[in-house]
């Protein structure tokens, strides 16, 4: 079985950029430096034939290369505070129209259509208890003004990640150019 997503990769300075951040919250399970990347589309866990339809399908993506840029910080969670800490990302309709497209060839594979609305971000940290809203609403305050390096994206790929208690470890399975 491989448990996939789709996601474009960050260049390296600007992953040094974020690293930069991973500090002053209590219980915040920071992600690593290497691993920090803008998914386009969590699979979840497929079979071999499926992984081969995917990959082929995903090869028949075709967008623009478009500019990007992580700027701004905020938290996913609900009433009983944050789960996720993430970088906002701003980038033009490419990155919607990407999307869309990864979106529509994954149904052609029998991949179940995603029911959230895509919110493009980076994840910094996770929590498995939300720190203070005091120290967060800090923390979110102080950093909110980040802003990136613009970079142009000029790929997407796919991703296997495999979980242990020590975190998830990405490995690129393949990796698709944009025009």
């Amino acid at each position: 079985m491989y448990r996939l997503f789709v996601a474009i990769p960050l260049p390296g300075k600007i992953r040094r950029q974020l690293a930069g951040l991973a500090h002053g919250l209590p219980g915040a399970r920071w992600v690593p430096e290497e691993q920090f990347h803008l998914t386009l589309r969590f699979i979840g866990e497929v079979d071999g034939a499926m992984f081969r339809d995917i990959t082929a399908a995903l090869a028949t993506v075709r967008a623009p290369a478009f500019s990007l840029q992580v700027k701004g910080i905020g938290c996913f969670g609900g009433r009983k505070g944050a789960r996720v800490l993430w970088a906002g990302v701003e980038a033009d309709d490419t990155l919607y129209l990407l999307q869309r497209r990864i979106e529509s060839v994954l149904a052609h594979t029998g991949v179940e259509p995603e029911r959230r609305r895509f919110s493009p971000h980076i994840t910094l940290a996770r929590f498995r208890t939300p720190p203070p809203r005091e120290r967060l609403g800090r923390f979110v305050a102080g950093n909110n003004l980040f802003a990136s390096d613009v970079t142009t994206v000029q790929a997407f790929r796919l991703y296997s990640s495999f979980l242990s208690p020590k975190g998830a470890t990405h490995r690129v399975e393949a990796e698709y150019p944009l025009a």
